[in-house]
């Protein structure tokens, strides 16, 4: 029951955020605002979240961590361990969600936001750790910690690339750039070998201990 609380205070909170920024332009909009929206107080928002701008960007990126995750645990065992990352990945970060279009467009027209967009990433690291090591069986989870930062690293790289400013003469006008999953896939590619080759090293190890 607790954890079903902190969700929908969680949800509130993000919602409310989204709608007074797509209301009022999100330099606008500030923590009291959205807190009050929401009906918790400012010090329960700063449980949550540590800026405005994370709040409007988690309405976007809503538990997307949690589901790429849960695709990679859910892949075949016979899948290659980087190509389940990449499918996930690629197939949580193109799917088509409540909010977007507005959503988006707010965000590729504020600095703020786009950095907020793309350090969201970073979210994915824990949970795709575990899923990393639950397909390796690794022990300690150490190389499921780091080959799950490289992976968050990369697919930040690859939303700054889509979301960045074109060059002079658009008029200043923020715009996604490029197919999002050829740039997802071409900054998890680097990545491919320490993916293989962790896997190998699983599978040696459970050989050698069967």
């Amino acid at each position: 029951m607790r954890e079903q609380k902190k969700q929908a205070t969680r949800q509130a909170l993000r919602e409310a955020a989204l709608r007074l920024a797509l209301e009022r332009g999100p330099e606008n909009v500030r923590v009291d605002d959205i807190a009050e929206a929401a009906g918790v107080s400012p010090r329960t928002y700063n449980n949550y979240f540590s800026s405005r701008e994370q709040a409007i960007v988690a309405a976007v990126t809503a538990e997307r961590e949690s589901r790429v995750a849960a695709a990679i645990a859910a892949r075949p065992d016979g899948v290659r361990l980087a190509d389940a990352v990449a499918d996930a990945i690629v197939e949580q970060y193109t799917a088509p969600g409540p909010h977007d279009g507005d959503a988006l467009l707010l965000i590729t027209t504020s600095p703020a936001l786009r950095e907020a967009y793309a350090e969201a990433a970073a979210a994915m690291e824990h949970p795709l750790a575990d899923a990393i090591a639950g397909r390796l069986g690794d022990g300690d989870g150490d190389t499921a910690r780091v080959l799950a930062a490289s992976v968050a690293a990369a697919v930040r790289i690859a939303l700054e690339r889509w979301i960045q400013r074109p060059a002079t003469g658009t008029g200043g006008l923020v715009v996604p750039s490029g197919s999002l999953p050829d740039l997802l896939r071409a900054a998890l590619a680097p990545l491919t070998p320490a993916l293989d080759a962790a896997e190998e090293r699983a599978r040696h190890a459970r050989r050698r201990d069967a």
